[in-house]
């Protein structure tokens, strides 16, 4: 029990850490599409509009790990507590290193889903949307926003994917052990 104690420990302190980093390159590409969704929406948003670094990507990069830090936090205590119930640690690691690993693919699936459906179908609906009047590039502002959410949305979808995925490798796991 303490080697899975330790998995779960640790997956806790990792998954925050890869949540960041998947935050800052996901906002990297995000201010490559719409510099605007940060200058006018994300920067006021954090508190950079002052405060922010010179480097507008170095502020983008704060941005993206403070987005996401989080969620890791969160996707890491449940894969890793759904992860104690295989029988041993070494099925535990595999189970926490796929749930998380399923997690994390459908989160830039939808990303990248949210990204098209933000260019082609949202950005289309003529609506008063709450965004900033003074646009200049108002697709590329409603993709990036599309994209975000959409990330948000796979993040959820892929932690209930890997809870799944940990209950049937423990089934499974049972199952040839009878």
């Amino acid at each position: 029990m303490a080697r899975k104690i330790g998995i779960l420990i640790l997956t806790i302190i990792l998954t925050p850490i890869f949540a960041g980093i998947y935050g800052i390159l996901h906002d990297q590409l995000s201010y490559t599409i719409s510099p605007e969704y940060f200058t006018k929406f994300k920067f006021e948003q954090f508190g950079f509009v002052e405060y922010g670094f010179e480097n507008k990507r170095a502020t983008v990069a704060i941005i993206g790990l403070w987005a996401t830090w989080w969620t890791g936090l969160i996707i890491g205590a449940i894969s890793g507590i759904v992860g104690l119930i295989q029988p041993t640690s070494k099925i535990m690691r595999k189970s926490v290193f796929g749930a998380i690993i399923r997690t994390l693919g459908i989160a830039i699936g939808f990303g990248l889903l949210g990204m098209l459906v933000g260019q082609f179908i949202v950005a289309g609906i003529n609506t008063e949307w709450n965004i900033p009047k003074n646009l200049v590039d108002r697709v590329a502002f409603l993709t990036v926003g599309t994209m975000h959410n959409f990330s948000y949305i796979g993040g959820l979808i892929g932690l209930i994917f890997g809870t799944i995925y940990q209950v049937r490798l423990k089934k499974d796991v049972a199952q040839q052990c009878v």
